[in-house]
């Protein structure tokens, strides 16, 4: 099935991701589809993005457990 493009979430998402691709490109002078990358090299990479967004939804809960009453406990997601 093709898709038809009628989700504006999608739609939001994919053109983040078209500027990200730009962006890096533009920082890095390549793409994904770099080959001078080992899979070791890639499994790094993922674990410092992943350690990153870690980190960022620490941030996100800390500022939700301060601003809101109704945060839900870590207990409560279990």
């Amino acid at each position: 099935m093709e898709y038809e493009g009628k989700d504006s979430v999608v739609e939001s998402l994919l053109t983040k991701y078209r500027e990200r691709s730009k962006k890096g490109i533009k920082k890095y002078g390549t793409s994904l589809d770099r080959k001078d990358l080992e899979l070791a090299h890639w499994c790094t990479h993922l674990q410092e993005e992943l350690m990153d967004a870690s980190l960022y939804l620490e941030k996100i809960q800390l500022l939700l457990k301060n601003t809101s009453t109704e945060f839900i406990d870590e207990g409560d997601m279990l």
